[in-house]
């Protein structure tokens, strides 16, 4: 199942490529405050991503989930760390974030399998 990587990073990479080809300001400037939203500055890379990755399970976004969950991963977060990250996500955000737990682990399961 590691080609649902691929294959969210590949939609994922197509679709803004879309949306960024318009040249929207507003929509562009937004993606490049996203972007530098999560750059290392007074709280870590590795912090922010935990951050992001509490925010969208308790917002139940699982696109955005699953970027935080490879982000996370390349900052090196260890599976036990991410079980604490998905504890968190859950007391905050209550049994409704259960589902997205398991399409979480789901996918954690895929990024350490590669």
């Amino acid at each position: 199942m590691a080609n649902a990587i691929q294959e969210f990073n590949d939609y994922r990479a197509k679709m803004n490529e879309v949306i960024l080809g318009k040249q929207n300001k507003v929509i562009n400037r937004l993606f490049n405050l996203d972007t530098n939203t999560y750059a290392e500055g007074a709280l870590s890379t590795k912090t922010k991503e935990m951050l992001g990755l509490v925010a969208s399970m308790v917002l139940r976004c699982d696109d955005c989930i699953k970027y935080h969950l490879e982000k996370c991963h390349e900052q090196g977060i260890n599976t036990e760390e991410m079980y604490e990250i998905f504890a968190v996500a859950n007391i905050v955000g209550g049994t409704i974030v259960i589902p997205h737990t398991r399409r979480a682990a789901e996918f954690w399961e895929e990024l350490q399998a590669q």
